[in-house]
């Protein structure tokens, strides 16, 4: 007999001290189908997702399945009830195998009985036939942390459904997957529709929602601004509505500007460039980048892209060949000079590269002001980050804990705190995890600073990002490296193949 779950949320409240998260959201969700919400960074989609799947507590409102009110407090809760959820960041245990985690969350009785050979090639079996089930490659055995995101989020799947979750909510699970594992997931999604299975899809990708959801509705400020049919709608005008929905307006697409490779002066040369890393060694013969030139970087996550971003950066030391900026080798030289030389470098993980838990944004700018001296002048580096802050749009104030911001307003401060003229910047996946709103904005500044001469490289594993903003783009496969191509005579398909080791 096949379980099915219809969910209902009335009247959901939650506030944060003054922050209104979540006002008087209600919606229903029918067993069988696929329901989005959508809306930007900070608009409330998360914290009434946590709500659902216990991680956090409603302030009021009720949650009834299958029309009975149930009180969900932990996240034990929320599975005994049926209701799982996979996060952007998915909660599991690196340092332990595929078939730990998988195990995960069970029963004290089952936790006994999993110690026997027995019950262990029992779980075993369970793994292998829905991985066979979904088209998932997973070996029991393999570490955890020698997976990619898109492998962690299919065991975490796997894992819920194994406990008997009948809803299944997912947090933004395109961010930092390839398009192939969005492919599998999203036939995996859809499966679990047809299995009478109700999916709560989270995001702010518009292409996503259209392409997955049956029905979806849009937040905005903690609050439900409208419902929308996905199906049936064409895709210019779903677009344009759920858009003006989620900002309140239309939003314009910054403009790539067009550059002359062959009569723009070289700024980076790279000859013969050997780097080792952990996993693989990155060659490079020849790439000589002109001043204002945007190169994309793509490739399946761990290729080597990284690896040429902290060569560049002043953060690895190749083995051989050079580095050459503006004249300047730079190969051998310590991260100071390469930063003097106008190079600066955008993490792809904010918190942990980029920016300093405990932080508040002015404390930031102190530190970024060097040659303050022995004193710390406080008022007048307040003064600076309060005018960063209304400049770059950030939504925080000046005592604003960088992890309290959210993603789009963590990069915002993380570009806020660029020098003002660079040479070379070097940004990796710098969208992820981004509204559109705020996606559009960066892009708009990084344009703007490549018309003043700035040259960027940057990693995305979003290929449609790869090619709008791109002049050439380099393919990273196993260490091997493209020619670099016109991204102007690419298509996704082209560049798919490309990424799958079909290049010259």
């Amino acid at each position: 007999m096949v379980l099915k779950m219809k969910v209902e949320l009335n009247h959901i409240c939650k506030s944060f001290g003054n922050v209104r998260a979540n006002h008087d959201i209600s919606l229903t969700i029918e067993a069988g189908t696929i329901y989005g919400i959508l809306g930007e960074n900070g608009a409330g989609k998360s914290t009434l997702s946590k709500i659902l799947s216990g991680f956090i507590t409603k302030d009021s409102g009720k949650i009834l399945l299958n029309g009975i009110e149930v009180n969900i407090q932990t996240p034990a809760d929320a599975i005994r009830a049926g209701v799982g959820m996979l996060h952007q960041d998915p909660l599991d245990f690196p340092s332990l195998s595929v078939l730990d985690n998988f195990m995960a969350g069970r029963s004290t009785l089952s936790k006994r009985r999993i110690k026997s050979n027995t019950s262990r090639s029992l779980l075993i079996k369970e793994l292998r036939q829905l991985s066979v089930t979904f088209g998932f490659d997973l070996h029991p055995n393999d570490r955890l942390a020698n997976l990619t995101v898109g492998e962690r989020q299919q065991l975490e799947i796997l894992r819920l459904l194994s406990l008997g979750v009948q809803t299944l909510i997912l947090d933004e699970p395109t961010t930092g997957i390839s398009a192939s594992q969005k492919t599998a997931l999203f036939a995996a999604v859809k499966q679990l529709a047809l299995d009478g299975k109700s999916i709560i899809f989270v995001s702010h990708k518009l292409e996503d929602v259209e392409e997955l959801c049956d029905r979806l509705m849009v937040m905005r400020q903690g609050q439900v601004v409208g419902e929308a049919e996905v199906k049936g709608r064409e895709s210019a005008e779903l677009a344009a509505s759920l858009v003006e929905m989620m900002f309140g307006r239309e939003l314009a697409i910054p403009a790539k500007h067009e550059i002359a490779i062959d009569k723009t002066e070289t700024a980076l040369t790279i000859n013969n460039l050997n780097i080792e890393g952990d996993r693989l060694s990155l060659q490079i013969d020849k790439l000589t980048v002109a001043s204002g030139e945007i190169i994309g970087l793509a490739g399946l996550e761990g290729n080597g892209q990284q690896l040429l971003l902290l060569a560049c950066a002043g953060l690895l030391k190749p083995k051989s060949g050079s580095i050459r900026i503006n004249n300047m080798d730079m190969t051998h030289r310590a991260y100071r000079n390469f930063r003097k030389a106008g190079i600066g470098y955008l993490p792809a993980d904010r918190l942990q590269d980029g920016l300093i838990r405990g932080l508040t944004i002015h404390e930031h700018f102190m530190l970024r002001q060097s040659n303050s001296g022995f004193f710390i002048n406080w008022s007048g580096t307040r003064k600076i980050t309060e005018h960063a802050i209304n400049t770059f749009n950030i939504r925080g104030k000046p005592s604003s804990k960088v992890e309290k911001l959210s993603g789009g307003n963590q990069q915002r401060t993380q570009i806020a705190l660029l020098p003002d003229y660079l040479s070379l910047l070097l940004m990796e996946q710098p969208t992820r995890g981004l509204d559109i709103e705020s996606t559009l904005w960066i892009w708009k500044q990084m344009i703007e600073r490549c018309e003043r001469g700035m040259m960027i490289f940057f990693v995305s594993s979003d290929l449609d990002e790869i090619l709008q903003y791109s002049d050439r783009i380099l393919v990273f496969s196993g260490g091997r490296v493209s020619q670099p191509m016109d991204a102007k005579t690419l298509t996704v398909d082209k560049l798919g193949q490309a990424i799958g080791g079909k290049f010259e």
